[in-house]
């Protein structure tokens, strides 16, 4: 009885986490868009990263690591990084690149 409760209470949290991590992602995928089209470069792809949990001043967040790789004129690459907290962008890098003239 006790064990088939734990059980339930374990799939339960890891199908918590996994919601969380689809929401986050998907922040992060609307995010990062929104950004390449402010600065004028063409997003080619998008990773998630590395994970790490922690709740050192506050609830429970899972911070992540996406990486995406974006153009210029079509035939250079660059790759950037955005770190999520929770559902917060909390860093983005975004190397430097040569500006598109009009």
């Amino acid at each position: 009885m006790i064990a088939d409760l734990l059980w339930i209470i374990a799939i339960a949290v890891v199908g918590a986490l996994f919601w969380q991590q689809r929401s986050q992602t998907e922040i992060a995928r609307q995010f990062i868009q929104r950004r390449c089209q402010q600065v004028d470069v063409q997003l080619l792809s998008i990773a998630r990263g590395s994970h790490s949990f922690g709740w050192p001043k506050g609830p429970l967040n899972i911070q992540t690591r996406y990486y995406f790789e974006f153009s210029v004129n079509g035939l250079d690459c660059y790759q950037g990084y955005a770190v999520m907290k929770g559902k917060r962008i909390q860093e983005v890098y975004m190397p430097a690149y040569p500006v598109q003239e009009p």
